[in-house]
C-alpha cells in the first residue's frame, strides 16, 4: 500500500475514534445529568458513568430530586435476598461514600445475564448496577430505590462454603484485627474511617484558616525530643549481621603487617634524619614524600586487619566494643521520630506560626488500648507566643473539630452512639459549645488529694504534688469534678520535658495538658524554653548530650523569641470523637508489639 493510502487510513480511523469518544460523552451526559440539570457522575468515575451513594442519600432531599434518573450505581453488596418466590432480590449496596446503603431491585430477567439472582445476592459481592431511581412507598427507610435496568460488572464473592469472613453476623474487634484488610466495609470501621478523615480534614482547615504553614518533618532523626529513649532505630547493620562473616586475621598476618608499618616508619625516620642534616641533597625530597605515601599505605593495611578483629555477629565494633556506626547507612545511630516538634521549631523561628501533621513511633512494650507503635501527631507551633496563647489554640482547634463532625459526620455518628458509646454525640456538642475549664496542676493535685481524705474515691496511683497525673486522675477530673473538658498547666519542673521553659517559681514549667472526658490526656504543650543557658542546664541535669541539640540550641543563640506549642495525638483525638475503647481501630493499619501486619 502506497504511504498516502496508509496516511488516510490512519486519517479515516482517527476520526472514526473521535466520532466514537464523542457519542459516548453524549450518551454519557444525558446519563450523568439529573432532570434539573445536576451532574451526578463521579469525577474519576467517567469511564464507567458510576454515580457515588453519597451523592444520592446525602442530598438534601435524600435523592427524591433525582427520581426518574438513570444512574450507575457500583459499590459491594452489605445483604442480599430473593422475594416474591425467586421473581426478584433486593440487594444493599455501600460504596462506602457515606453511611448509608442504597436498595437495589434485581428482577430475575435482569440478572440471568451474569448467572441469576444467587451469583449477585451473596455479601461481599461488588456489583455495578444500571438503572432507574424511583420513589418508595410512604414509610420506608429511604425514600428512594434503584430499579435495576442492567448489571454492567459483578465480582462474585461465593460463600457457599462459609468462608467469607464478614457473614452476616456480630464480630468483635479482636477478630476484625485479624483480617485488617477487609474490616473497612464493616458499618464500625467504615463511620469510623469517615469520622477519621472529617477530622483530618478539620485539621487542615483550622490551621490553614488561621494563617498557619504546613510543615513536613522528617521521619528519620538522629535526637531524641523527649530523651525517653524508647525509639525503634534505623539501621543497615543488620543485613550485614546475616552475611558471612570475615576469617578472623591469624596472628602470624597481623604480626607481619605491623612489621610492615615498623619497617616504613623506620625508613622514614631514616630519610627525615637525612633531610634534617642535609636538605639539599638531590631527589630526598621527592623520597620523603614517597616514603609517607608508602606508611599510610601500610598503615592502612594494618587497620583494616585489626578491623577484621573487631567484627562480632557481623557488625564492626569500635576499641572499646561499640557497634561502630561509620559503616551505617546514616553514619551514625538514627532512628524514626517520636516527635516532629524540634523541627517545627526551626520553622517556627522563621515562618511565624507552622503545624505538623505526620507519622510519629514509640518503641514502648505497651499492650494497653491507649498505646501504638505508629500514630500520627498534630503539632503546631507558634513564634511570639505565651503558655496562654498556647492553651487558646489548643482549646480552639479541639472545639473547631467537634462543631465540624457535628455538621458533617452525623449519620456516622448516631450509627457509633447506638453500637460503641451513647453519649459521643452529646460529649462533642458539649465541648463544642463550651468554654474549657482551666486550673493549675497545684489546685488540680489539691482536689484530687481532697477526694481521696473524703473517701468519695480510691486511685490505684497515690496523688502527691510532684508525681504525674495518671489517666484516672484525669478522667476523674474531667467526668466526675468538672464534666467538661480541663486544661491543667504549670507542672513540676521534674516530670516534663527539658525544652518546656522553667516558670520563676524554679519549681514548675510552663506546661499544660487538656484533659477531655473518655481520654484523658488529648493534648500536651508548652511554652518553649527560649534562654540558651537555662536550655543548656535543662539538658545536662537530663544527661543528655549536647551535640545532638545544636540545632536547636542555635535557635536561642540567633534570634531567640518566646514561642510555644502542643501535640495531639490523632488517634485520641478519635477515640474521643467516637468512644472506642481501643485505639487500635483509631487507625486504619494499628502496629503495637508483635503485630506489624498488613
Amino acid at each position: 500500500m502506497a504511504d498516502g493510502a496508509v496516511d488516510e487510513v490512519e486519517s479515516l480511523r482517527q476520526q472514526v475514534a473521535e466520532l466514537q469518544l464523542q457519542l459516548k460523552a453524549k450518551n454519557g451526559a444525558a446519563l450523568a445529568q439529573s432532570a434539573d440539570g445536576r451532574d451526578t457522575v463521579a469525577p474519576y468515575s467517567r469511564s464507567f458513568q458510576r454515580t457515588m451513594v453519597a451523592t444520592v442519600l446525602s442530598s438534601p432531599d435524600e435523592g427524591v430530586g433525582l427520581v426518574g434518573c438513570t444512574l450507575r450505581i457500583g459499590g459491594w453488596v452489605r445483604t442480599g435476598r430473593e422475594a416474591g418466590a425467586g421473581a426478584f432480590a433486593f440487594l444493599e449496596v455501600s460504596d462506602g461514600s457515606c453511611f448509608g446503603n442504597i436498595q437495589v431491585m434485581v428482577t430475575k430477567e435482569v440478572a440471568e445475564a451474569v448467572g441469576g439472582l444467587k451469583a449477585i445476592t451473596s455479601a461481599g459481592t461488588s456489583v455495578l448496577v444500571e438503572g432507574e431511581l424511583t420513589e418508595t412507598p410512604p414509610g420506608t427507610k429511604q425514600k428512594v430505590e434503584l430499579k435495576a435496568m442492567a448489571l454492567l460488572h459483578v465480582g462474585p464473592c461465593d460463600n457457599s462454603a462459609g468462608e467469607y469472613p464478614l457473614a452476616k453476623k456480630k464480630q468483635t474487634m479482636e477478630f476484625l484485627r485479624e483480617i485488617m484488610h477487609l474490616r473497612a466495609r464493616t458499618n464500625t470501621i467504615g463511620a469510623v474511617a469517615r469520622v477519621r478523615n472529617a477530622l483530618a480534614a478539620a485539621t487542615h482547615a483550622f490551621f490553614q484558616g488561621r494563617g498557619f504553614l504546613y510543615v513536613h518533618t522528617p521521619v528519620v532523626t538522629a535526637s531524641d525530643c523527649e530523651g525517653a529513649g524508647e525509639m525503634f532505630q534505623v539501621t543497615t547493620l543488620l543485613t550485614k549481621a546475616d552475611e558471612k562473616p570475615p576469617a578472623k586475621p591469624s596472628a602470624e598476618a597481623i604480626a607481619e603487617k605491623q612489621a610492615a608499618v615498623d619497617d616504613r616508619v623506620a625508613e622514614m625516620d631514616q630519610l627525615r634524619a637525612d633531610e634534617a642534616a642535609d636538605s639539599k641533597v638531590k631527589g630526598l625530597a621527592k623520597k620523603v614524600k614517597n616514603s609517607e605515601v608508602a606508611l599510610q599505605r601500610v598503615r592502612d593495611d594494618l587497620a583494616k586487619i585489626m578491623e577484621l578483629t573487631r567484627v562480632e555477629g557481623g557488625i564492626l565494633r569500635t576499641e572499646d566494643g561499640k557497634v561502630d556506626y561509620r559503616a551505617d547507612f546514616f553514619g551514625k545511630p538514627a532512628f524514626l521520630t517520636v516527635s516532629g516538634q524540634l523541627n517545627a521549631e526551626y520553622y517556627a523561628c522563621a515562618l511565624s506560626n507552622v503545624y505538623t501533621f505526620g507519622p510519629t513511633f514509640r518503641a514502648e512494650n505497651s499492650h494497653t488500648a491507649r498505646h501504638l507503635a505508629e500514630f500520627l501527631m498534630i503539632e503546631p507551633e507558634m513564634a511570639f507566643c505565651t503558655l496562654e496563647d498556647d492553651m487558646q489554640c489548643a482549646e480552639d482547634y479541639v472545639r473547631f473539630c467537634c462543631r465540624h463532625l457535628l455538621d458533617t459526620c452525623r449519620l456516622d455518628l448516631e450509627f457509633l452512639g447506638k453500637q460503641v458509646d451513647s453519649g459521643a454525640i452529646a460529649r462533642l456538642e458539649a465541648v463544642a459549645d463550651t468554654p474549657f475549664k482551666r486550673l493549675s496542676y497545684t489546685e488540680a493535685v489539691g482536689i484530687l488529694e481532697e477526694v481521696v481524705r473524703s473517701k468519695k474515691k480510691k486511685f490505684e496511683f497515690p496523688v502527691k504534688w510532684g508525681v504525674d497525673l495518671q489517666s484516672e486522675h484525669e478522667r476523674y477530673l474531667t467526668e466526675e469534678v468538672f464534666q467538661q473538658p480541663v486544661i491543667v498547666y504549670n507542672y513540676p519542673r521534674a516530670i516534663k520535658a527539658f525544652y518546656m521553659r522553667q516558670n520563676d517559681d524554679g519549681r514548675t514549667v510552663a506546661a499544660m495538658d487538656v484533659l477531655v472526658p473518655k481520654v484523658g490526656e488529648l493534648i500536651g504543650g508548652s511554652q518553649r524554653e527560649e534562654r540558651l543557658e537555662v536550655l543548656k542546664e535543662r539538658l545536662e541535669e537530663a544527661g543528655m548530650p549536647l551535640e545532638p541539640y545544636a540545632a536547636y540550641l542555635d535557635l536561642r543563640k540567633y534570634g531567640t523569641v518566646p514561642h510555644a506549642g502542643f501535640g495531639l495525638g490523632f488517634e485520641r483525638l478519635v477515640l474521643f470523637a467516637t468512644g472506642l475503647e481501643n485505639i487500635r481501630e483509631a487507625i486504619p493499619f494499628p502496629r503495637w508489639p508483635g503485630h506489624a501486619d498488613f
